[in-house]
């Protein structure tokens, strides 16, 4: 059986005064996904900036969690919280 990975909807909800935050944040932390085996597949933002989409293919579930617990992500981590975003994250697949 062929392994098909693991795809995650990433919905953040962001105050506009936390937006200079979540993007310093997610400026840090998107390029690390590569060294994880994933892949942006897409990413999405509202007119209003204030949500923001994406799509992100990792090949395994311990993938995402040592992107998770990736230290990088941890030392800018503060940035997130900093930003007052609210995430939801979902596992999907294609329908």
């Amino acid at each position: 059986m062929t392994n098909t990975g693991v795809t995650l909807c990433a919905i953040f909800r962001v105050p506009s005064e936390g937006l200079p935050a979540f993007r310093a944040y997610e400026d840090a932390v998107l390029p690390l996904l590569g060294d994880h085996g994933a892949k942006l597949q897409r990413r999405l933002r509202s007119d209003d900036g204030a949500t923001e989409i994406h799509v992100i293919w990792f090949p395994t579930a311990s993938s995402i969690e040592t992107y998770r617990a990736d230290p990088r992500r941890q030392a800018v981590s503060g940035l997130f919280s900093a930003s007052g975003a609210v995430a939801e994250v979902l596992t999907v697949a294609d329908v």
